[in-house]
């Protein structure tokens, strides 16, 4: 969803980091602390935009609704209670930062970058679009597959929390009230549990969080059957994307491994993504009444728009049958999380699987 994001607001701790030892990077993360210093200058306390005249009511009513889910998050989910979302910044564009993943043209493996406290991730973040697209254009330039996508928001792990806090934004502050409240509980959910080596754990743990929550809010609300159903809808368009790009993605997988000569293994790589836009196109069609929200994501579709979604969702059910282990205690279950993400990559995956064995999926969430 939007967490991947993050890596350019914590370019502030990564500098101070480097000091006179110098850093490679020190050009990227420079761009990271003007562009995250420059937001915070943009933010104001929620209190001064609903008591400001010049505030638009409807603006007033979504940041009104927006601390009404903060508040929820922490009381309700124990998320935690800072500085965090009681700022706004109206930021002027469509989206806060631009992201950049790449894969080999023959591999959905991600191309990691590396930095110090945030270890190795699998994308670069940019606050201008147009560096973001000057190091696709390198990237591709060495045969790699590219993909540049919008993020609405991000984490910066509670790092800034003395600057502020993450702000709302209006990237996102308009969107319908679950999906904002999605958004909050999922970037909330990095400040919690966050491994340094290990993007799909923390974005998958944060989905779980997010999915869990918007399902306790929305019963919370006793929202009106309409706007449960809109939610519904919604939920399950993504659960049917999900599944889509799932099975493309296991066919490519399968592919990449076997023995296959490169000219037939190619051929067969484009037959996978035909499908996978015919596939699209009928579930939009014949599923979804013509809602056209991945549009944009299929146009542009190849190794690398699928492994980043992979991460963001393939450890979900882990982390729900986890919740369900734990009896739906928060507490319990972010202590595991927190455990969980100190352990090296190899035995974090194999003690989440050996905690959960037996349990369910859809533990609780919507």
């Amino acid at each position: 969803m939007t967490g991947l994001g993050g890596v350019a607001a914590l370019g502030l701790s990564v500098l101070l980091l480097c000091g006179a030892a110098g850093c490679s990077s020190l050009g990227y993360i420079g761009q990271s602390v003007a562009g995250h210093l420059e937001l915070m200058q943009r933010a104001r306390p929620v209190e001064r935009w609903l008591a400001d005249p010049a505030t638009p009511p409807n603006l007033k009513r979504e940041l009104a609704q927006a601390q009404r889910i903060r508040v929820f998050a922490v009381r309700e989910l124990h998320l935690p209670d800072n500085s965090s979302y009681t700022r706004y910044a109206d930021i002027g564009r469509p989206a806060v930062v631009w992201n950049v993943v790449a894969t080999p043209e023959l591999s959905l493996t991600l191309k990691t970058w590396c930095f110090p406290i945030m270890g190795c991730v699998g994308y670069r973040g940019y606050f201008h679009k147009v560096d973001a697209e000057a190091l696709a254009a390198k990237l591709r330039a060495q045969s790699l597959e590219v993909d540049v996508y919008g993020v609405p928001a991000y984490s910066t792990l509670g790092w800034t929390n003395w600057l502020g806090g993450d702000p709302l934004l209006s990237t996102f502050i308009g969107w319908p009230e679950a999906e904002v409240a999605r958004l909050v509980f999922h970037e909330l959910a990095h400040q919690v549990a966050y491994a340094a080596d290990d993007t799909a754990f923390n974005e998958s743990f944060a989905v779980a969080v997010e999915r869990i929550g918007v399902a306790r809010w929305l019963a919370a609300q006793g929202h009106d059957p309409a706007a449960q159903r809109e939610f519904d809808a919604a939920q399950t368009r993504r659960e049917e994307f999900r599944a889509l790009t799932l099975k493309t993605r296991s066919a490519l997988e399968a592919l990449y491994a076997s023995a296959l000569p490169e000219p037939a293994m190619r051929a067969r790589k484009a037959e996978l993504f035909e499908a996978l836009r015919a596939d699209y196109l009928r579930l939009k069609v014949e599923r979804w009444g013509g809602y056209a929200g991945y549009d944009a994501f299929i146009a542009r579709v190849n190794n690398a728009a699928l492994a980043v979604q992979g991460a963001y969702n393939d450890l979900v059910p882990d982390f729900e049958r986890l919740f369900a282990r734990k009896g739906g205690d928060f507490d319990a279950f972010y202590a595991e999380a927190k455990r969980l993400a100190a352990l090296p990559k190899a035995e974090r995956r194999a003690t989440l699987h050996a905690a959960i064995a037996g349990v369910p999926s859809a533990a609780g969430a919507s």
